[in-house]
Parts: C-alpha cells; structure tokens; sequence
C-alpha cells in the first residue's frame, strides 16, 4: 500500500500551481486534503481557489479534485479547516480581488471591499458537498488591519468545544518608510463558542517594536488544556520562529510572543500537532536554516519549551506542510515539495507513530 502519494501536481487538474496545503481527518476517519489552486501562476495574488481531495483509506489513494472555495476570477485562499467532533467540518478561509497584491494591500491602496475578507462554510456529509459561504469579516477584523490571513494549516476544536483558527493581520506603518511596513504584523485568533454559527477575536499581539514580526501561525491544545501557539517570525531575532502560551482558549496569552530558537529553520509556515497516547507534541518544517529545504518533524515532550528532531523525510527543496492524526499508528504530513523548487507537488506521506515518539 502507498505511504507516500502526490494529490497535487502543478500543471495539472487546471492550475498552474498548488499551494498552502491543509489537512484534517473527519469524524468517519476520511481525509479532507485542501489547499489552492492557482490557476494561471504561482502567485500569491489572482485568480485563485481552494479546492479539495478526499481520501477514504487514509491518504493511500485520492478521489477526484473539488473546488469548494471561489471568489469568481479573484481570490479565494489560506484554507483553515476544522473536523468537529459533531462530524461537522468547517472551512475558514479569505477573499479578495484578484488585483489585490500583498504590498498594495499593507500600503493601504486596496478599498476595503477588495482587500483580504473573511468567510466560512462547512459540510456536514465528510465534504462531499458544502453550504454556501457566510462572511464574517465584521466579527473577526478591526478596523485599521490591513493584510489579512487565516492559518494556513488545520484550526482546532478544543476539550470544552471552542473552535480557535490562528490568523494574522498587519498595522498601518508610520513614518514614511513603507518598505518597512513588515515590521507591522500581527498575530491574533478567531474564536466560536457555537460550533461556527458566531464568532469574535481572540488575542491579539500586535509587537510593534519590530522585535517579534508574529506571522503564519499554527496552534495545539496540550495535554493540561493549555493552548500553544506557534508562529513564523519574520524580524531579526533569534531564530524564525516565535511561540506563546493560552490559559483561557485563545482569549489572551500568557505572555506575548517570544523567540523560540530550538526550531531551526527558514522563514516559512509550520504545523503542530498534539498526540495522545503517548503525550508528544509535534512540529513539521522545513530545517535547512537559509532556505526552503530539509523536510523535517521535530518533537517536544514539555510542552514546546525543547525540541528535538525525529524524522526527516528527506533532502529535497520543501515549504509549507500540516499534520494529521490518521489513526493509532499513523500520522500524515501534507507538504510542498520537488525535485528542483519546493513548490512542484503537494505530497501527503504516511508515517508510523513509533518512528515520531
């Protein structure tokens, strides 16, 4: 049976490239593999969808391609999908012009109406079809951010039934130097109480002294109910990660983002999962310092605090990934890779428990 298999290929299916992989596992145990379908580059701005391969063997074979996100010819992107334990899976995702590039949008020449808006769909038969999209922008962006991201990568349902969905945003700059607008990212989280139906703004750690630059962001519940929040860091402090702890389910941090150095690797997106029997928590990115290479799961027995690492898949140039929890043995990694640039494929792999513990 195949461990390793390919839902995605660029050039194929229609897209000229797929990126921003995410993955969850439904309550039946099926795979929901999303992540978006660029339909005439690799850009990160366009004409974009979010579509989606279902697996019923746990991720040994794929059935056909959907789309389940659109925005017309404009974009529709950065997936955060939950399975909930009701059997329901809710999408998060955004919207916005296909003219809508990063800079013009933290520049703040994008009307509201075309820059980075916020909706959410769900399924209720294992998504195979979906409800129409609801916004919820109002809810979960404050007047005055600008960019705008959820996830990417799988968002959580806690012990006691909150959804939490990492997400980030950027400040308008001052001063007059905009190349350095960057500094203005922010990190915060959308939270439900209701399974979806109404949602608000968590934390929100905005670090304008440019120390922590809080970016893509991903989150686990820990074995104590404890909420650990990771994140690409893109400022110059140690390292290009920085983490940070929730007492109270992603209402506020313990304390604001800090430098996590024991996570070595590239600017770039990472996932975390928290396993159970045994307690481990996992962290999959790329691990070659300067650049978008090395594939890598690191693990942590003390709640994120160390690291240290236990399986890398292999050599080849790789970028964003997510982690899933298949079953009692098996854990799958969704991530982008290839042979010459990181972003040829998107390859799920199947990897025995034993071998990340």
């Amino acid at each position: 049976m195949a461990d390793v298999t390919v839902p995605f290929r660029a050039g194929h299916e229609g897209y000229a490239s797929h990126r921003i992989p995410a993955i969850v596992a439904t309550a039946n145990g099926t795979l929901l593999a999303f992540c978006e379908g660029r339909v005439r580059s690799a850009s990160d701005h366009g004409h974009i969808d979010i579509v989606l391969k279902r697996s019923t063997d746990g991720g040994r074979t794929w059935g056909p391609l959907q789309v389940v996100a659109s925005n017309g010819t404009g974009l529709a992107g950065n997936p955060a999908p939950v399975a909930l334990n009701t059997g329901r899976v809710l999408l998060v995702h955004v919207r916005a012009a296909a003219s809508a590039t990063e800079d013009l949008i933290r520049q703040g020449n994008v009307k509201d109406a075309d820059g980075r808006r916020v909706w959410v769909r769900h399924s209720d038969d294992d998504g195979v079809t979906w409800s129409e999209p609801a916004e919820i922008t109002g809810s979960v962006k404050r007047t005055g951010w600008r960019w705008y991201a959820t996830g990417p990568g799988h968002a959580l349902q806690l012990g006691d039934g909150r959804v939490v969905v990492p997400a980030n945003h950027s400040l308008a700059p001052t001063g007059t130097d905009l190349g350095t607008e960057a500094r203005y990212n922010g990190g915060h989280c959308l939270l439900s109480e209701d399974l979806g139906e109404t949602w608000s703004i968590g934390y929100v750690d905005d670090n304008t002294d440019g120390y922590i630059n809080a970016n893509e962001t991903t989150a686990a519940e820990l074995p104590d109910g404890t909420v650990y929040f990771n994140t690409r860091n893109d400022s110059p402090s140690p390292g290009n990660r920085a983490d940070a702890h929730s007492e109270d389910g992603g209402r506020t941090l313990r304390t604001p983002f800090r430098p996590q150095a024991g996570l070595a690797g590239p600017v770039c997106e990472g996932s975390l999962l928290q396993l159970r029997d045994p307690d481990v928590l996992l962290f999959s990115g790329p691990a070659l310092p300067d650049a978008r290479a090395l594939m890598t799961v690191r693990a942590s027995a003390d709640g994120g605090t160390t690291w240290r690492p236990v399986h890398t898949v292999d050599g080849l140039p790789a970028a964003y990934s997510d982690l899933v929890r298949i079953d009692a043995s098996t854990v799958g990694i969704l991530y982008e890779t290839g042979d010459f640039g990181a972003y040829e494929r998107i390859v799920h792999r199947r990897l025995p428990v034993t071998r990340l513990t």
